[in-house]
């Protein structure tokens, strides 16, 4: 089981590995418009464990530009383990 941190509201979200962390950042209060990585409404900041999360794909490289802390939550899976975000 993988664990999402919401540092703003300290939630907690338990996800079973290798699964889309939309729902949950949805349900936390990220805002979410399109769901295709076009219109950056999810955008997120990974405080902890970018090493859990997806690779970075090409709707994000499109969208963000430098790859490094930000990532579209509407793109992302976690892996594994725990991810601490600020929206």
């Amino acid at each position: 089981m993988a664990k999402i941190i919401f540092v703003e509201n300290r939630e907690e979200a338990d996800l079973p590995d290798d699964s889309p962390i939309s729902e949950a950042c949805e349900q936390a209060g990220v805002p979410f418009a399109c769901t295709e990585g076009v219109c950056g409404t999810c955008v997120i900041e990974v405080t902890e464990g970018m090493e859990n999360l997806s690779d970075f794909n090409q709707a994000e490289a499109d969208f963000l530009g430098e790859l490094d802390k930000e990532r579209l939550a509407c793109q992302c899976k976690i892996k594994g383990g725990c991810v601490k975000i600020k929206f």
